[in-house]
């Protein structure tokens, strides 16, 4: 297999009649919308894939002007009609809030995703507190947030138009803020944990291994410390359980041996960091992509989601919403 890397807005021929064009998604870094532009014009498809369509710190929203479109199949991943969430500027206040009466006397917790999640929250971290608005502490960061975090300083120009300004024209590079230190040292773990307030960013973002383990233990038997979660929790993780009050975990030990930690510590759910758009997001990309298309076909969703989302779509002027069954065909043309 031989893999041909192409740039944003280049079109490439992929056979005789068709012709790719990828366009940014606004997901995760270098996340991909593909426009295909089939025959002479005869018909021409946008495949959104993931994709975000609203205001985060670490990228642009999703692409939605196109030279031609007929037929759109966009993700429903938050299609349902309570699959909305706050304003992003609601999301900042309510984790700095939470963050700063935790650092009181405490540590935060935030178990993340390397990719994408973890640099979102490491912009949010630096930003509020260099605006003074969030308490100024060490950031410590463990896992594989710092490799990730070394691909996206390498292509600034798939960043957001702020942050590409920062690197790319004043020279300063937020990811490599004084507030942040990459632990490379296991033994430092217990000395993270019994200094004073700071703020540990670890892998896994569930909470089913990796190093924010090590932390939760050390951590979790004492009220004055917080976890903060920022992605979605599957049913069943350690990460989902907590958010249920679970509050007596089994953990093992270095040397294999069975260990009970109490969680004492406070858990605190935020929702609004998703790589992915909300409801209203998906209807708004609808609604303002140009030009509109005819027909709307919903994937990548629950079926309850992409009937609705079909439904909903439906009742614009000029647009016809589908939901496709399996091996179900259509006629484009």
């Amino acid at each position: 297999m031989r893999t041909i890397p192409i740039s944003w807005g280049e079109v490439t021929d992929v056979s005789p009649d068709i012709r790719l064009t990828l366009h940014n998604a606004g997901h995760i870094l270098g996340s991909s919308m593909v426009h295909l532009h089939i025959g002479r014009g005869l018909h021409n498809v946008v495949y959104t894939g993931d994709f975000k369509y609203g205001y985060t710190e670490l990228l642009s929203p999703a692409i939605s002007q196109f030279p031609r479109v007929e037929t759109l199949i966009m993700e429903s991943t938050y299609g349902a009609p309570d699959n909305v969430t706050p304003p992003r500027a609601e999301t900042d206040a309510l984790f700095v809030d939470i963050a700063n009466s935790i650092l009181k006397n405490g540590k935060v917790i935030i178990p993340v995703p390397a990719v994408g999640r973890a640099q979102e929250i490491l912009m949010v971290i630096n930003r509020y507190m260099e605006e003074g608005e969030l308490t100024e502490v060490p950031v410590y960061i463990e896992g594989m947030i710092s490799e990730a975090t070394g691909i996206h300083t390498a292509y600034p120009d798939y960043l957001s138009s702020n942050l590409r300004d920062l690197i790319l024209r004043d020279g300063r590079n937020p990811f490599e803020s004084d507030y942040f230190t990459v632990v490379k040292q296991h033994d430092r773990r217990d000395e993270i944990a019994e200094g004073g307030p700071c703020i540990i960013m670890a892998t896994a973002g569930m909470m089913e291994g990796g190093p924010v383990i090590e932390y939760f233990k050390r951590l979790a038997p004492w009220d004055e410390n917080g976890l903060i979660f920022v992605s979605y929790q599957v049913n069943g993780t350690l990460g989902q359980r907590l958010q249920a009050g679970l509050r007596s975990v089994q953990t093992y030990s270095r040397d294999g041996k069975m260990e009970i930690t109490n969680v004492k510590l406070s858990t605190h759910t935020i929702e609004g960091f998703s790589g992915h758009s909300d409801r209203n997001q998906l209807i708004n990309y609808v609604r303002k992509m140009r030009p509109t298309p005819r027909r709307v076909f919903m994937v990548h969703g629950e079926e309850s989601k992409t009937i609705n989302m079909a439904r909903t779509i439906s009742r614009m002027r000029g647009v016809k919403g589908f939901s496709p069954g399996m091996l179900e065909t259509f006629l484009l043309a």
